[in-house]
């Protein structure tokens, strides 16, 4: 298979033939497990039980075919992680894999994006893959309403239950801790807070806003939305058109490029950033203190780096919009060796490899952009 509509047009059989080829499916096979948990063997083995789990769901055959294949790809990459943090706990003896559906979802995300993956697709299954071991735990949460409400802006609720269902019931275990009725309390409080079928309805955006940032009082408080200007701030790599699509849909908007700032300050991008970000921040301040919408120009590839820049933004009060642009891997790289500055191959790959796209949990509003 070459592309994604090979994949997306291959029976479930051969779908899983491919995969058996892949490396990260050849490390699952060499991966084994704890045998309290996972006494069937090594991960792949769990992995294509947890395929067939799916099959035999009672709620299988009304999904539409996109549901389905978004809870096959959970499948394949939800434990694809496991080779890589696979340790024995000193104290207990036994086998865990810390982080392992982290480490899954950035496999999951190189695969899909190397073949060409829808966005939306792939996100959808990146985030499966990342929260599949929540149901479970429920109970240990302080808040399982709390808990519940975010996952619902992250993912199905209702698509997270099943794999959850699925992937409990695909495996030989003697440890019966994570039994399923945790699982339907999930889909309980789920459906209690009418987030089981699609996202919590907040009052506003910025009560949704709030909520992610632990700063809104109550889910029963309509937060005033008094904003004192809006942020436009850009999301891609290098050379995926951040300064065409703002001068097409935000023409008139003043803006704050880092790249601007590294060229006033005749500093390149491999040099310490230390004194960009800084004068940056201040041109950032000066919209920001004369209630000016503006947009602010960056790579923005990493949540971490957008919160310090989205911190500051709601500082001033101000309505947050995140542009986030993904051209196909063939038109970045050749819109980038267009560029009056083109950067090396090289360090885009390392971008490439820790880039998460943003999600409507960090601001008020999220537009997502893919051509090519």
């Amino acid at each position: 298979m070459k592309t994604w509509q090979d994949i997306e047009n291959a029976t479930l059989a051969e779908v899983l033939a491919w995969a058996e080829t892949q490396p990260w499916a050849c490390a699952m096979m060499a991966c084994q497990q704890d045998a309290g948990w996972h006494a069937e063997g090594d991960v792949w083995t769990h992995t294509v039980m947890v395929i067939r789990e799916l099959e035999r769901l009672p709620e299988w055959p009304a999904l539409d075919r996109d549901s389905r294949r978004k809870l096959l790809f959970t499948a394949l990459f939800h434990d694809s992680g496991k080779p890589l943090t696979t340790i024995v706990d000193p104290e207990t003896g036994r086998t865990r894999s810390p982080k392992h559906s982290v480490v899954g979802m950035e496999i999951g995300r190189t695969v899909m994006r190397n073949f060409g993956c829808d966005l939306a697709f792939r996100e959808d299954v990146c985030n499966l893959v990342r929260y599949h071991g929540r149901p479970p735990y429920l109970l240990e949460k302080l808040d399982p309403a709390k808990e519940v409400i975010a996952t619902s802006w992250q993912v199905s609720n209702r698509l997270l239950y099943l794999f959850a269902l699925a992937d409990t019931r695909g495996r030989t275990t003697t440890d019966t801790a994570r039994g399923e009725d945790n699982l339907h309390l999930w889909k309980m409080v789920a459906e209690e807070n009418d987030c089981f079928a699609q996202p919590y309805p907040f009052a506003n955006d910025h009560a949704r806003f709030l909520f992610f940032r632990d700063q809104l009082s109550s889910l029963h408080y309509v937060p005033r939305e008094a904003f004192r200007c809006t942020v436009t701030m850009m999301s891609g790599l290098p050379g995926a058109g951040k300064d065409t699509w703002l001068s097409v849909h935000r023409p008139n908007l003043p803006v704050v490029s880092l790249d601007d700032v590294r060229s006033s300050l005749d500093v390149e991008p491999t040099d310490d950033q230390g004194e960009v970000v800084q004068v940056a921040r201040e041109w950032c301040r000066e919209h920001l203190r004369a209630k000016r919408d503006f947009a602010f120009n960056a790579t923005n590839s990493m949540r971490i780096t957008r919160t310090r820049w989205i911190d500051l933004f709601a500082d001033y009060d101000a309505r947050i919009e995140i542009v986030y642009l993904e051209p196909s891997l063939k038109v970045l790289y050749h819109q980038n060796e267009n560029r009056a500055k083109v950067v090396p191959r090289r360090t885009i790959e390392r971008l490439i490899a820790k880039l998460v796209p943003p999600t409507q949990t960090e601001a008020h509003h999220v537009i997502y952009h893919r051509e090519g």
